[in-house]
């Protein structure tokens, strides 16, 4: 062998050992950036899990308060439905007793001597307030004043309803 040849087997050989050793190199690294990218998907499905956990708590909370409300406001949609029919019990009886004559609505007299304007209290009355003139008032009157109390205590137990719907969707 002359030298060059060694020379040019020595240079084959130094050339060999440096692609071994980069590919040697090549493989280290790509096992340490392996190992981290699988860390690091371990890290990123961890944190993953904890956030859609989170998200199915809050769900699961809204969801739970949303039926709590929708519950109260059927409670007391019972409860408004129960007033209103009290109520409306209560006035038809009332428009039966003025009605039947069981009932009679009067008024007190103001006592203004300076006018001169008498109205004859109804004889025999009997109330609870003593030496004070009453006049009796015609029953088609009377029906009138009862159909306007009754349509405002609709109008209140309705107010009263919409207040406390209002009160529980906004908890």
């Amino acid at each position: 062998m002359t030298p060059v040849q060694k020379l040019a087997g020595l240079i084959v050989l130094a050339l060999a050992l440096m692609a071994t050793a980069a590919g040697v190199t090549w493989q280290v690294q790509d096992w340490r950036l392996g190992n981290k990218l699988s860390e690091q998907a371990g890290l990123h499905k961890d944190d993953l899990a904890a956030i859609s956990n989170a998200a199915a708590a809050q769900v699961r909370a809204e969801q739970d308060k949303r039926l709590a409300i929708e519950k109260q406001i059927a409670t007391q949609d019972q409860q408004h439905i129960k007033e209103l029919s009290d109520a409306q019990r209560n006035q038809a009886a009332l428009r039966d007793r003025l009605a039947t004559s069981d009932l009679r609505l009067s008024v007190l007299l103001a006592e203004d001597s300076a006018s001169g304007c008498n109205v004859p209290s109804a004889a025999g009355a009997v109330g609870v307030v003593h030496a004070a003139r009453r006049a009796q008032l015609d029953p088609a009157h009377a029906q009138r004043i009862i159909a306007i109390t009754d349509a405002g205590d609709q109008g209140l137990i309705a107010l009263r309803a919409c207040q406390a719907y209002v009160r529980a969707v906004l908890r």
